[in-house]
Protein backbone atom coordinates (compact mmCIF):
# COMPACT_ATOMS: atom_id res chain seq x y z
CA UNK A 1 0.00 0.00 0.00
CA UNK A 2 2.80 2.48 1.18
CA UNK A 3 4.25 1.93 -2.29
CA UNK A 4 1.34 2.43 -4.05
CA UNK A 5 0.96 5.65 -2.36
CA UNK A 6 4.53 7.14 -3.09
CA UNK A 7 3.81 6.38 -6.82
CA UNK A 8 0.85 8.42 -7.14
CA UNK A 9 1.84 11.13 -4.72
CA UNK A 10 5.43 11.63 -6.47
CA UNK A 11 4.18 10.92 -9.83
CA UNK A 12 4.76 13.92 -12.21
CA UNK A 13 3.54 15.45 -15.62
CA UNK A 14 1.29 13.15 -17.87
CA UNK A 15 1.35 10.23 -15.90
CA UNK A 16 -0.18 12.43 -12.84
CA UNK A 17 -3.03 13.30 -15.45
CA UNK A 18 -3.33 9.82 -16.65
CA UNK A 19 -3.55 8.46 -12.62
CA UNK A 20 -5.85 10.94 -12.15
CA UNK A 21 -7.86 10.38 -15.21
CA UNK A 22 -8.21 6.23 -14.56
CA UNK A 23 -8.95 6.55 -11.03
CA UNK A 24 -11.69 8.99 -12.62
CA UNK A 25 -12.94 6.69 -15.29
CA UNK A 26 -12.81 3.66 -12.46
CA UNK A 27 -14.71 5.52 -10.18
CA UNK A 28 -17.97 6.17 -12.75
CA UNK A 29 -18.73 1.87 -12.53
CA UNK A 30 -20.00 3.08 -9.21
CA UNK A 31 -23.16 4.34 -10.72
CA UNK A 32 -25.79 2.60 -12.41
CA UNK A 33 -26.20 -0.03 -13.95
CA UNK A 34 -22.97 -1.57 -12.68
CA UNK A 35 -23.30 -0.55 -8.83
CA UNK A 36 -20.09 -1.38 -8.24
CA UNK A 37 -19.31 0.89 -5.86
CA UNK A 38 -16.11 -0.91 -3.65
CA UNK A 39 -14.58 0.16 -6.10
CA UNK A 40 -14.27 3.62 -4.72
CA UNK A 41 -12.03 2.55 -1.83
CA UNK A 42 -9.21 1.83 -4.56
CA UNK A 43 -9.95 5.17 -6.78
CA UNK A 44 -11.03 7.75 -4.07
CA UNK A 45 -7.93 7.12 -2.01
CA UNK A 46 -6.16 7.58 -5.18
CA UNK A 47 -7.45 11.23 -5.50
CA UNK A 48 -6.34 11.75 -1.57
CA UNK A 49 -2.66 10.82 -2.78
CA UNK A 50 -2.78 13.15 -5.75
CA UNK A 51 -3.81 15.77 -3.66
CA UNK A 52 -0.75 14.91 -1.17
CA UNK A 53 1.80 15.79 -3.83
CA UNK A 54 -0.18 18.53 -4.96
CA UNK A 55 3.00 20.91 -5.10
CA UNK A 56 4.71 23.12 -7.80
CA UNK A 57 7.51 25.75 -8.14
CA UNK A 58 6.69 28.99 -8.93
CA UNK A 59 8.90 30.97 -10.96
CA UNK A 60 10.08 33.59 -8.03
CA UNK A 61 10.92 30.00 -5.70
CA UNK A 62 7.74 29.53 -3.94
CA UNK A 63 5.79 26.42 -3.53
CA UNK A 64 2.21 26.37 -4.93
CA UNK A 65 -0.27 24.02 -4.09
CA UNK A 66 -3.68 25.33 -5.05
CA UNK A 67 -2.97 25.07 -8.79
CA UNK A 68 -1.87 21.25 -9.02
CA UNK A 69 -4.97 20.18 -6.74
CA UNK A 70 -7.21 22.10 -8.85
CA UNK A 71 -5.87 19.81 -11.86
CA UNK A 72 -5.77 16.84 -10.35
CA UNK A 73 -9.68 17.29 -8.87
CA UNK A 74 -10.26 18.54 -12.70
CA UNK A 75 -8.25 15.12 -13.97
CA UNK A 76 -9.76 12.99 -11.80
CA UNK A 77 -13.78 14.80 -12.58
CA UNK A 78 -13.10 14.62 -16.45
CA UNK A 79 -12.80 10.73 -16.75
CA UNK A 80 -15.63 10.19 -13.99
CA UNK A 81 -17.67 12.43 -16.36
CA UNK A 82 -16.55 11.14 -19.78
CA UNK A 83 -16.72 7.69 -18.93
CA UNK A 84 -20.47 8.01 -17.06
CA UNK A 85 -21.67 10.43 -19.87
CA UNK A 86 -20.67 9.09 -22.69
CA UNK A 87 -23.63 7.88 -23.98
CA UNK A 88 -25.37 11.71 -24.32
CA UNK A 89 -23.37 11.46 -28.10
CA UNK A 90 -26.24 9.07 -28.81
CA UNK A 91 -28.47 12.33 -28.81
CA UNK A 92 -26.47 14.18 -31.76
CA UNK A 93 -26.84 10.63 -33.77
CA UNK A 94 -30.68 10.67 -34.30
CA UNK A 95 -30.70 13.84 -36.81
CA UNK A 96 -26.44 12.43 -37.83
CA UNK A 97 -26.91 14.80 -40.51
CA UNK A 98 -27.52 17.68 -38.77
CA UNK A 99 -26.05 17.32 -35.44
CA UNK A 100 -23.66 14.30 -35.86
CA UNK A 101 -20.33 16.87 -36.27
CA UNK A 102 -21.40 17.97 -32.63
CA UNK A 103 -21.10 14.79 -31.34
CA UNK A 104 -17.14 14.58 -30.25
CA UNK A 105 -17.34 17.80 -28.86
CA UNK A 106 -19.94 17.86 -26.96
CA UNK A 107 -19.07 14.55 -25.55
CA UNK A 108 -16.12 15.75 -24.44
CA UNK A 109 -17.46 19.34 -23.60
CA UNK A 110 -19.53 18.37 -20.84
CA UNK A 111 -17.63 16.29 -18.88
CA UNK A 112 -15.06 18.94 -18.71
CA UNK A 113 -17.21 21.66 -17.97
CA UNK A 114 -18.36 19.11 -14.99
CA UNK A 115 -15.00 18.53 -14.04
CA UNK A 116 -14.14 22.55 -13.14
CA UNK A 117 -16.78 21.54 -9.96
CA UNK A 118 -14.59 18.81 -9.25
CA UNK A 119 -11.47 20.87 -9.59
CA UNK A 120 -12.55 23.71 -7.33
CA UNK A 121 -13.48 21.01 -4.85
CA UNK A 122 -10.18 19.77 -4.39
CA UNK A 123 -8.62 22.99 -4.19
CA UNK A 124 -11.00 24.45 -1.94
CA UNK A 125 -10.14 21.12 0.26
CA UNK A 126 -6.27 22.03 -0.34
CA UNK A 127 -6.80 24.96 1.34
CA UNK A 128 -7.74 22.62 4.97
CA UNK A 129 -5.79 19.96 4.11
CA UNK A 130 -3.49 18.49 7.34
CA UNK A 131 -0.67 15.85 7.46
CA UNK A 132 -3.01 13.03 8.68
CA UNK A 133 -6.48 11.58 8.52
CA UNK A 134 -8.03 15.02 9.09
CA UNK A 135 -7.11 15.52 5.24
CA UNK A 136 -10.28 13.03 4.37
CA UNK A 137 -12.59 15.67 5.94
CA UNK A 138 -11.00 18.39 3.90
CA UNK A 139 -11.89 16.10 0.59
CA UNK A 140 -15.53 15.29 1.68
CA UNK A 141 -16.16 18.36 2.48
CA UNK A 142 -14.33 20.31 -0.27
CA UNK A 143 -16.15 18.06 -3.28
CA UNK A 144 -19.46 17.22 -1.04
CA UNK A 145 -20.02 21.26 -1.69
CA UNK A 146 -18.86 21.30 -5.00
CA UNK A 147 -21.68 18.52 -5.79
CA UNK A 148 -24.19 20.99 -4.35
CA UNK A 149 -22.75 23.86 -6.62
CA UNK A 150 -22.83 21.24 -9.62
CA UNK A 151 -26.42 20.77 -8.98
CA UNK A 152 -27.73 24.28 -8.73
CA UNK A 153 -25.55 26.62 -10.74
CA UNK A 154 -25.89 27.27 -14.44
CA UNK A 155 -29.40 25.96 -14.04
CA UNK A 156 -27.73 22.65 -12.16
CA UNK A 157 -26.83 18.68 -13.87
CA UNK A 158 -26.88 17.22 -10.48
CA UNK A 159 -26.58 13.91 -12.70
CA UNK A 160 -24.20 10.91 -11.45
CA UNK A 161 -23.70 12.56 -8.21
CA UNK A 162 -21.10 10.34 -6.23
CA UNK A 163 -23.50 10.02 -3.30
CA UNK A 164 -25.48 8.18 -5.83
CA UNK A 165 -22.99 5.14 -4.77
CA UNK A 166 -24.29 4.38 -1.15
CA UNK A 167 -28.24 3.94 -2.77
CA UNK A 168 -27.34 0.30 -4.80
CA UNK A 169 -30.00 -1.94 -3.93
CA UNK A 170 -33.14 -1.46 -2.00
CA UNK A 171 -31.40 -1.85 1.62
CA UNK A 172 -28.78 1.19 0.75
CA UNK A 173 -31.16 3.26 -0.83
CA UNK A 174 -32.88 3.99 2.31
CA UNK A 175 -30.25 5.97 3.24
CA UNK A 176 -32.00 8.45 0.78
CA UNK A 177 -34.66 9.01 3.18
CA UNK A 178 -32.29 9.87 6.35
CA UNK A 179 -30.02 12.22 4.37
CA UNK A 180 -30.54 12.77 0.76
CA UNK A 181 -28.12 12.53 -2.02
CA UNK A 182 -26.30 15.90 -1.66
CA UNK A 183 -25.84 15.15 2.04
CA UNK A 184 -25.05 11.28 0.87
CA UNK A 185 -22.28 12.94 -1.92
CA UNK A 186 -20.31 13.91 1.25
CA UNK A 187 -20.54 10.49 3.16
CA UNK A 188 -19.73 8.65 0.11
CA UNK A 189 -16.46 10.54 0.29
CA UNK A 190 -15.20 9.95 3.84
CA UNK A 191 -16.61 6.34 3.70
CA UNK A 192 -14.65 5.24 0.36
CA UNK A 193 -11.75 7.69 0.73
CA UNK A 194 -10.56 6.25 4.25
CA UNK A 195 -8.44 3.46 2.99
CA UNK A 196 -5.56 6.41 2.26
CA UNK A 197 -4.97 6.79 5.67
CA UNK A 198 -3.19 3.21 5.56
CA UNK A 199 -0.74 4.43 3.32
CA UNK A 200 0.37 8.13 4.30
CA UNK A 201 2.86 9.77 2.96
CA UNK A 202 6.24 10.29 4.54
CA UNK A 203 5.83 11.70 7.93
CA UNK A 204 2.15 11.62 8.25
CA UNK A 205 0.45 9.36 10.82
CA UNK A 206 -0.99 6.27 10.17
CA UNK A 207 -4.82 5.53 10.93
CA UNK A 208 -6.69 2.02 11.13
CA UNK A 209 -9.38 3.69 12.54
CA UNK A 210 -11.18 5.76 9.61
CA UNK A 211 -10.71 2.25 7.39
CA UNK A 212 -12.57 0.49 9.67
CA UNK A 213 -15.25 2.73 10.51
CA UNK A 214 -16.03 3.66 6.66
CA UNK A 215 -16.74 -0.09 6.27
CA UNK A 216 -18.83 0.03 9.81
CA UNK A 217 -20.75 2.76 8.13
CA UNK A 218 -21.75 1.27 4.91
CA UNK A 219 -22.56 -1.85 7.18
CA UNK A 220 -25.05 0.71 9.32
CA UNK A 221 -26.81 2.16 6.77
CA UNK A 222 -27.31 -1.31 4.55
CA UNK A 223 -28.37 -2.56 8.21
CA UNK A 224 -31.22 0.35 8.70
CA UNK A 225 -32.49 -0.15 5.30
CA UNK A 226 -33.19 -3.90 5.89
CA UNK A 227 -34.71 -2.82 9.39
CA UNK A 228 -36.90 0.13 7.78
CA UNK A 229 -37.91 -2.28 4.71
CA UNK A 230 -38.82 -4.73 7.23
CA UNK A 231 -41.71 -3.09 8.70
CA UNK A 232 -42.41 -1.55 5.29
CA UNK A 233 -46.04 -3.24 4.09
CA UNK A 234 -47.35 -1.79 0.76
CA UNK A 235 -50.54 0.12 1.22
CA UNK A 236 -52.50 0.54 -1.87
CA UNK A 237 -54.86 3.33 -2.75
CA UNK A 238 -58.15 2.13 -3.11
CA UNK A 239 -60.64 1.82 -6.34
CA UNK A 240 -57.28 3.25 -8.32
CA UNK A 241 -56.08 1.77 -11.15
CA UNK A 242 -52.61 2.78 -13.30
CA UNK A 243 -52.11 2.11 -16.66
CA UNK A 244 -48.79 2.77 -18.06
CA UNK A 245 -47.99 2.82 -21.67
CA UNK A 246 -44.42 2.55 -23.10
CA UNK A 247 -44.57 2.72 -27.16
CA UNK A 248 -40.76 2.35 -27.90
CA UNK A 249 -41.34 4.99 -30.61
CA UNK A 250 -38.38 5.58 -32.87
CA UNK A 251 -36.98 9.55 -32.15
CA UNK A 252 -37.49 10.46 -35.77
CA UNK A 253 -40.67 8.92 -36.15
CA UNK A 254 -42.49 10.47 -32.98
CA UNK A 255 -41.35 13.76 -34.09
CA UNK A 256 -42.60 13.36 -37.60
CA UNK A 257 -46.22 15.00 -38.09
CA UNK A 258 -46.59 12.60 -41.56
CA UNK A 259 -46.66 9.65 -38.99
CA UNK A 260 -49.65 10.88 -36.97
CA UNK A 261 -51.82 8.44 -37.66
CA UNK A 262 -49.07 5.54 -37.14
CA UNK A 263 -48.22 7.30 -33.25
CA UNK A 264 -51.74 7.57 -32.19
CA UNK A 265 -52.38 3.91 -33.55
CA UNK A 266 -49.41 2.64 -31.02
CA UNK A 267 -50.83 4.82 -28.09
CA UNK A 268 -54.75 3.24 -28.67
CA UNK A 269 -53.43 0.04 -28.77
CA UNK A 270 -50.84 -0.30 -25.70
CA UNK A 271 -53.91 1.71 -23.97
CA UNK A 272 -56.43 -1.05 -25.11
CA UNK A 273 -54.13 -4.18 -25.61
CA UNK A 274 -56.07 -7.37 -27.74
CA UNK A 275 -59.00 -4.87 -28.01
CA UNK A 276 -59.70 -5.03 -23.82
CA UNK A 277 -61.79 -1.87 -22.85
CA UNK A 278 -59.89 -0.12 -19.64
CA UNK A 279 -61.56 -0.28 -16.27
CA UNK A 280 -63.95 2.30 -15.78
CA UNK A 281 -61.89 4.85 -13.37
CA UNK A 282 -58.23 4.12 -14.90
CA UNK A 283 -55.50 6.39 -14.49
CA UNK A 284 -53.88 6.13 -18.62
CA UNK A 285 -50.24 7.56 -18.02
CA UNK A 286 -48.63 8.16 -21.59
CA UNK A 287 -44.92 9.76 -21.57
CA UNK A 288 -43.35 13.13 -22.74
CA UNK A 289 -44.04 14.54 -25.97
CA UNK A 290 -46.57 11.72 -26.75
CA UNK A 291 -47.74 13.35 -29.98
CA UNK A 292 -45.91 15.31 -32.91
CA UNK A 293 -48.63 17.93 -33.30
CA UNK A 294 -50.00 20.44 -30.32
CA UNK A 295 -52.38 17.69 -29.14
CA UNK A 296 -55.09 20.92 -28.06
CA UNK A 297 -55.14 21.36 -31.78
CA UNK A 298 -57.08 18.70 -32.75
CA UNK A 299 -60.39 18.65 -31.78
CA UNK A 300 -60.52 15.05 -33.71
CA UNK A 301 -57.73 13.07 -31.90
CA UNK A 302 -59.43 14.82 -28.21
CA UNK A 303 -62.64 12.74 -29.21
CA UNK A 304 -60.80 9.65 -29.95
CA UNK A 305 -59.40 9.93 -26.62
CA UNK A 306 -62.88 10.39 -25.15
CA UNK A 307 -63.84 6.92 -27.05
CA UNK A 308 -60.59 5.47 -25.36
CA UNK A 309 -61.40 5.85 -21.67
CA UNK A 310 -64.39 4.62 -19.74
CA UNK A 311 -66.61 7.01 -17.08
CA UNK A 312 -64.18 8.32 -14.74
CA UNK A 313 -60.84 7.22 -16.50
CA UNK A 314 -58.29 10.05 -16.84
CA UNK A 315 -55.46 9.95 -19.35
CA UNK A 316 -52.49 11.77 -18.25
CA UNK A 317 -49.66 12.81 -21.19
CA UNK A 318 -47.17 14.64 -22.22
CA UNK A 319 -47.71 16.90 -25.26
CA UNK A 320 -46.43 20.62 -27.08
CA UNK A 321 -48.55 23.26 -25.50
CA UNK A 322 -48.71 26.31 -28.01
CA UNK A 323 -49.82 29.87 -26.53
CA UNK A 324 -49.87 33.21 -29.16
CA UNK A 325 -49.39 36.19 -27.72
CA UNK A 326 -50.87 39.05 -28.84
CA UNK A 327 -47.09 40.20 -30.03
CA UNK A 328 -44.08 38.60 -30.97
CA UNK A 329 -43.46 34.93 -31.72
CA UNK A 330 -46.22 31.77 -30.70
CA UNK A 331 -44.29 30.52 -27.19
CA UNK A 332 -44.20 26.33 -27.22
CA UNK A 333 -44.45 24.70 -24.11
CA UNK A 334 -43.19 21.25 -22.95
CA UNK A 335 -46.42 20.17 -20.66
CA UNK A 336 -48.12 17.79 -18.84
CA UNK A 337 -52.20 16.87 -19.45
CA UNK A 338 -55.22 15.47 -17.93
CA UNK A 339 -57.88 14.91 -19.72
CA UNK A 340 -61.02 13.94 -18.48
CA UNK A 341 -63.31 10.87 -20.13
CA UNK A 342 -65.10 13.71 -22.07
CA UNK A 343 -61.96 14.24 -24.04
CA UNK A 344 -61.99 17.91 -22.09
CA UNK A 345 -58.30 19.37 -20.70
CA UNK A 346 -58.38 19.48 -17.12
CA UNK A 347 -54.97 20.75 -16.29
CA UNK A 348 -51.95 21.10 -17.41
CA UNK A 349 -48.25 21.94 -16.03
CA UNK A 350 -45.73 23.53 -18.48
CA UNK A 351 -42.16 21.90 -18.21
CA UNK A 352 -39.89 24.60 -15.32
CA UNK A 353 -36.78 23.33 -15.62
CA UNK A 354 -35.49 22.90 -19.23
CA UNK A 355 -32.74 21.42 -20.67
CA UNK A 356 -30.17 23.30 -21.99
CA UNK A 357 -29.33 22.91 -25.81
CA UNK A 358 -31.48 20.33 -25.96
CA UNK A 359 -34.59 22.30 -25.03
CA UNK A 360 -33.52 26.12 -25.47
CA UNK A 361 -30.43 27.79 -26.17
CA UNK A 362 -28.55 29.80 -23.25
CA UNK A 363 -27.66 33.10 -24.84
CA UNK A 364 -29.76 32.15 -27.79
CA UNK A 365 -29.60 35.18 -30.13
CA UNK A 366 -25.83 34.78 -29.65
CA UNK A 367 -25.44 31.40 -30.43
CA UNK A 368 -27.66 31.51 -33.14
CA UNK A 369 -25.72 34.17 -35.03
CA UNK A 370 -23.00 31.15 -35.00
CA UNK A 371 -24.92 28.90 -36.70
CA UNK A 372 -26.27 26.92 -33.64
CA UNK A 373 -29.89 25.71 -32.56
CA UNK A 374 -31.19 23.19 -29.84
CA UNK A 375 -31.55 19.66 -30.60
CA UNK A 376 -35.31 20.32 -30.57
CA UNK A 377 -36.75 21.97 -33.20
CA UNK A 378 -39.29 24.59 -32.35
CA UNK A 379 -37.73 24.94 -28.98
CA UNK A 380 -39.16 25.45 -25.45
CA UNK A 381 -39.99 28.45 -23.34
CA UNK A 382 -40.08 27.68 -19.80
CA UNK A 383 -43.21 27.69 -17.91
CA UNK A 384 -43.72 29.82 -15.01
CA UNK A 385 -43.55 27.82 -11.57
CA UNK A 386 -43.82 24.09 -9.93
CA UNK A 387 -47.37 22.96 -9.59
CA UNK A 388 -49.73 19.97 -8.57
CA UNK A 389 -52.15 18.64 -10.77
CA UNK A 390 -55.32 17.04 -9.14
CA UNK A 391 -57.10 13.85 -10.80
CA UNK A 392 -61.13 14.04 -10.77
CA UNK A 393 -61.58 11.31 -7.67
CA UNK A 394 -59.22 14.09 -5.35
CA UNK A 395 -56.08 12.57 -6.00
CA UNK A 396 -52.79 14.96 -6.28
CA UNK A 397 -49.62 14.61 -7.97
CA UNK A 398 -46.29 16.36 -8.77
CA UNK A 399 -45.47 15.95 -12.92
CA UNK A 400 -42.06 16.32 -13.31
CA UNK A 401 -41.08 16.52 -17.41
CA UNK A 402 -37.55 14.65 -18.12
CA UNK A 403 -34.96 15.36 -16.18
CA UNK A 404 -36.81 17.34 -13.87
CA UNK A 405 -36.53 14.63 -11.36
CA UNK A 406 -32.75 14.27 -11.05
CA UNK A 407 -33.22 17.40 -8.72
CA UNK A 408 -32.88 16.43 -5.09
CA UNK A 409 -34.92 18.70 -3.24
CA UNK A 410 -36.56 20.51 -6.22
CA UNK A 411 -39.30 18.10 -6.84
CA UNK A 412 -42.26 19.54 -5.18
CA UNK A 413 -43.85 22.77 -5.16
CA UNK A 414 -44.19 24.46 -2.24
CA UNK A 415 -47.59 23.95 -0.17
CA UNK A 416 -49.62 20.55 0.22
CA UNK A 417 -48.04 17.65 -0.37
CA UNK A 418 -48.95 15.64 -3.24
CA UNK A 419 -49.94 11.59 -3.13
CA UNK A 420 -47.65 10.83 -5.94
CA UNK A 421 -44.70 12.14 -7.87
CA UNK A 422 -45.09 11.38 -11.70
CA UNK A 423 -42.31 11.42 -14.13
CA UNK A 424 -43.13 11.65 -17.68
CA UNK A 425 -40.01 11.17 -19.84
CA UNK A 426 -38.36 10.83 -23.84
CA UNK A 427 -35.04 8.76 -23.28
CA UNK A 428 -35.60 7.62 -26.74
CA UNK A 429 -32.91 10.28 -27.50
CA UNK A 430 -30.24 8.09 -26.08
CA UNK A 431 -30.71 4.28 -27.58
CA UNK A 432 -30.10 1.77 -25.84
CA UNK A 433 -27.35 2.94 -23.82
CA UNK A 434 -26.28 3.23 -19.68
CA UNK A 435 -28.15 6.66 -20.32
CA UNK A 436 -31.70 5.41 -19.05
CA UNK A 437 -30.34 3.26 -16.50
CA UNK A 438 -28.85 6.15 -14.97
CA UNK A 439 -32.42 8.24 -15.12
CA UNK A 440 -34.59 5.38 -14.23
CA UNK A 441 -32.28 4.69 -10.79
CA UNK A 442 -32.42 8.55 -9.97
CA UNK A 443 -35.56 9.25 -10.11
CA UNK A 444 -36.20 6.02 -8.17
CA UNK A 445 -34.45 7.85 -5.27
CA UNK A 446 -36.25 10.87 -5.33
CA UNK A 447 -39.36 8.28 -3.92
CA UNK A 448 -37.59 7.65 -1.45
CA UNK A 449 -36.18 10.96 -0.40
CA UNK A 450 -39.46 12.29 -0.53
CA UNK A 451 -41.65 9.05 0.52
CA UNK A 452 -43.71 9.50 -2.30
CA UNK A 453 -44.91 6.94 -4.75
CA UNK A 454 -43.56 7.42 -8.13
CA UNK A 455 -45.32 6.78 -11.47
CA UNK A 456 -42.86 6.90 -14.57
CA UNK A 457 -43.65 6.86 -18.36
CA UNK A 458 -40.95 6.53 -20.70
CA UNK A 459 -41.44 6.79 -24.53
CA UNK A 460 -38.61 4.45 -24.79
CA UNK A 461 -36.96 3.97 -21.53
CA UNK A 462 -37.66 2.40 -18.48
CA UNK A 463 -40.71 2.52 -17.43
CA UNK A 464 -42.03 1.95 -13.93
CA UNK A 465 -44.23 2.13 -10.70
CA UNK A 466 -42.05 2.69 -7.50
CA UNK A 467 -42.95 3.07 -4.26
CA UNK A 468 -42.24 5.23 -1.61
CA UNK A 469 -39.17 2.67 -0.62
CA UNK A 470 -38.18 2.79 -3.72
CA UNK A 471 -39.43 -0.60 -4.64
CA UNK A 472 -40.17 -1.48 -8.17
CA UNK A 473 -43.94 -2.77 -8.12
CA UNK A 474 -43.94 -2.54 -12.28
CA UNK A 475 -41.26 -2.26 -14.85
CA UNK A 476 -41.27 -1.80 -18.45
CA UNK A 477 -37.81 -2.93 -20.10
CA UNK A 478 -36.02 -0.44 -22.20
CA UNK A 479 -36.71 -0.84 -25.71
CA UNK A 480 -40.01 -2.77 -25.54
CA UNK A 481 -43.31 -1.83 -26.28
CA UNK A 482 -45.78 -2.66 -23.34
CA UNK A 483 -48.47 -1.67 -20.98
CA UNK A 484 -48.79 -2.38 -17.67
CA UNK A 485 -51.59 -2.30 -14.76
CA UNK A 486 -50.13 -1.68 -11.58
CA UNK A 487 -51.94 0.05 -8.14
CA UNK A 488 -51.08 3.51 -6.38
CA UNK A 489 -49.23 2.47 -3.45
CA UNK A 490 -50.06 5.55 -0.43
CA UNK A 491 -47.57 7.64 0.64
CA UNK A 492 -45.80 7.69 3.90
CA UNK A 493 -44.90 10.15 6.71
CA UNK A 494 -42.33 12.76 4.87
CA UNK A 495 -38.74 11.41 5.40
CA UNK A 496 -36.09 12.91 7.74
CA UNK A 497 -34.81 14.27 4.63
CA UNK A 498 -38.16 15.58 3.37
CA UNK A 499 -38.07 17.72 6.83
CA UNK A 500 -34.64 18.84 6.87
CA UNK A 501 -33.23 18.88 3.82
CA UNK A 502 -30.51 21.21 2.74
CA UNK A 503 -30.20 21.52 7.06
CA UNK A 504 -28.61 17.60 6.79
CA UNK A 505 -25.85 18.44 4.43
CA UNK A 506 -24.76 21.90 6.82
CA UNK A 507 -24.74 19.78 9.71
CA UNK A 508 -22.19 17.62 7.87
CA UNK A 509 -20.38 20.15 6.72
CA UNK A 510 -19.79 21.44 10.08
CA UNK A 511 -18.79 18.08 11.42
CA UNK A 512 -16.33 17.91 8.81
CA UNK A 513 -15.15 21.30 9.73
CA UNK A 514 -15.10 20.91 13.64
CA UNK A 515 -13.06 17.67 12.88
CA UNK A 516 -10.24 19.54 10.85
CA UNK A 517 -10.40 22.40 13.55
CA UNK A 518 -9.50 19.98 16.03
CA UNK A 519 -5.92 19.18 14.58
CA UNK A 520 -5.15 22.76 16.45
CA UNK A 521 -6.07 21.85 19.50
CA UNK A 522 -3.78 19.20 19.42
CA UNK A 523 -0.80 21.41 18.53
CA UNK A 524 2.05 22.01 21.08
CA UNK A 525 2.16 25.70 22.63
CA UNK A 526 5.70 25.72 21.86
CA UNK A 527 5.35 24.77 17.95
CA UNK A 528 6.04 27.75 15.97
Amino acid sequence: MDRLANAVILSWGWRRRGIAFAAGALSSLAQPPFFAFPLLWITLPVLVWLLDGAVAQSRSGSVRRLPPAFAAGWWFGFGYFLAGLWWIGAAFLVEADTFGWLMPFAVVALPAGLALFWGLGAMAAQLLWSEDWRRIFALAGGLGGAEWLRGHLFTGFPWNAIGYALTAGEALMQSAALFGVYALNLLAVLIFAAPAALAPAAGRSRGLAPVLLSVAAVAALGAYGMVRLAGADIAFVPDTRIRIVQPALGQLQKWDPANKDEVLSAYFRLSSPDGAALTPGTVLVWPESAFPFPLTREPGVLAAIAELLPPGATLITGAFRVEMPTTGQPQVYNSVYTIADDGAVLDAYDKKHLVPFGEYLPAGDLLRRLGMRQLVRSGFAAGPQRQLLTLPNGISFAPLICYEVVFPGAVLPRGPRPDFLLNVTNDGWFGKTIGPYQHFHQARIRAVEEGLPLIRAANTGISGNIDPYGRILAIGALGVATSMDTGLARAIEPTLYARWRAGNLLLLMAACLAVLLTRFLTLSPLTN
